[in-house]
């Protein structure tokens, strides 16, 4: 079965709906689902997680072909699509909803996370990305997903910027 060898990855990092519409175009990711993590309360809302009652950021899980890319291929492109170095936040959208964080869910993915934020340090970026171990993966509503391809519009705080 084709979804035996497919891996995740977690990512955090500003809005979700820039975050999915962004990671479904590279190559070798086979799906992209926002949702929230990290928090503190089962089945979070998004209203509950903008309200900052749940402890949750707005992430997507991304589930990826290991045979077509590497975690380490996502995780720069992560570091590129995102400001690692805002603090609860991207761009005009604020607050901790809104935080830089890799859900790790490996060791491996976590060793290799924390070598990609070495590198961006040593190039003098003042990287705030929390490295945590994934949890609990809630799907956010139907609405949010796929949100750009449903409006036709672009991302506004998901801009490519080479950092590698």
């Amino acid at each position: 079965m084709e979804n035996e060898r497919l891996e995740t990855a977690i990512f955090a990092g500003g809005c979700f709906w820039g975050m999915e519409h962004m990671m479904r175009k590279f190559p070798g990711v086979k799906s992209v689902m926002p949702g929230y993590i990290g928090g503190h309360k089962d089945h979070p809302r998004y209203e509950e997680v903008k309200a900052h009652t749940t402890g949750h950021a707005e992430a997507v899980r991304v589930q990826f072909d290991p045979s077509e890319v590497r975690f380490e291929e996502l995780a720069r492109y992560f570091f590129e699509i995102h400001d690692p170095t805002q603090t609860d936040g991207q761009g005009p959208d604020l607050g901790p909803q809104y935080r830089s964080e890799i859900f790790y869910t490996s060791e491996e993915q976590k060793q290799v996370s924390e070598k990609l934020i070495a590198i961006l340090k040593e190039k003098g970026y003042d990287v705030v990305t929390r490295l945590t171990p994934a949890t609990e993966f809630w799907t956010a509503e139907e609405y949010h997903q796929n949100y750009y391809a449903k409006t036709g519009e672009e991302p506004y705080c998901h801009i490519y910027k080479k950092r590698f």
